[in-house]
């Protein structure tokens, strides 16, 4: 009797830790599953918040640099050639030194007329042709120059007065206009050099489908590419000279305008001086 309830206490035991164990298990099967679909959750966020970064690189990678214009000038200018760009490189400086050497002369060479005119008179109706000599002598300028050519020959008389004005006019006018036909001869050189390399450049094209017998792009490119460059480059260097020409030009006319209009006046005071 002992045996047997030893053996069915035994038994219950048994049991018991066997469902125990199993109810174990049956609870730790899902908190493994539950796990790993999280992780696996984790993972496909990561590989979505990674993508457009990915993507994001590539196409950072496959954006071209930007360049700047003086870069991209440079490069434009090699790729034209060093023989017809180079010319016209030089004809740009040459015209470029001259434009400016001419501009400062001439603003230098501007002056106050008006005020001029009105300090010769007072200096000849208080200190003769002397005093009025003086202030020209110690004025800059082409016209303060006539004034004293015209008063140093104004005790010969009037008509003498108008001989030297009118000759150092011509010879001022002369100063003024000096070195600006080179602009212009700079302004037409420019774009028949670029032009000439464009000749050229058909030329080598039509040579390089000769030589291989078929009509391909990448044969007749590189020349063409070479004859355009060395034409932009032409005009570009005849505009920029074109419009320091004008300005110079422009500049020209008003001062030779302010000596015709101060050797008029010099002539009529003078005038007025003789009575």
């Amino acid at each position: 009797m002992r045996k047997l309830f030893f053996a069915l206490s035994f038994f219950g035991i048994l049991m018991t830790q066997t469902l125990t164990y199993a109810s174990t298990a049956n609870a730790n099967i899902p908190q493994d599953e539950t796990e790993q679909q999280e992780e696996a959750v984790t993972e496909e966020i990561q590989v979505v918040e990674e993508a457009p970064a990915a993507v994001v690189e590539e196409a950072s990678a496959e954006a071209p640099a930007e360049v700047s214009f003086t870069q991209e000038l440079k490069k434009r200018f090699i790729e034209g050639g060093p023989g017809f760009m180079g010319i016209v490189l030089i004809c740009l400086i040459l015209g470029l030194a001259i434009a400016i050497e001419r501009i400062i002369y001439l603003n230098l060479a501007t002056t106050n007329t008006q005020k001029l005119t009105s300090g010769v008179e007072e200096a000849l109706a208080s200190g003769g042709v002397e005093a009025a000599k003086e202030l020209c002598r110690d004025t800059k300028g082409p016209v303060a120059s006539i004034f004293y050519q015209g008063l140093d020959r104004a005790n010969e008389g009037v008509e003498s007065a108008e001989k030297a004005v009118v000759a150092y006019g011509g010879v001022q006018m002369g100063q003024l206009e000096k070195n600006v036909s080179w602009i212009s001869l700079f302004i037409a050189l420019a774009p028949m050099l670029g032009f000439m390399g464009t000749v050229i450049g058909m030329i080598q094209a039509f040579d390089k489908i000769e030589a291989a017998g078929d009509m391909q792009p990448s044969l007749v490119a590189g020349g063409i590419k070479v004859a355009l460059l060395t034409t932009v480059f032409g005009l570009i260097v005849a505009i920029i000279l074109q419009i320091f020409y004008n300005y110079i030009i422009a500049k020209i006319d008003s001062i030779v305008n302010d000596m015709e209009d101060a050797s008029i006046t010099l002539i009529d005071i003078l005038v007025a001086q003789k009575k």
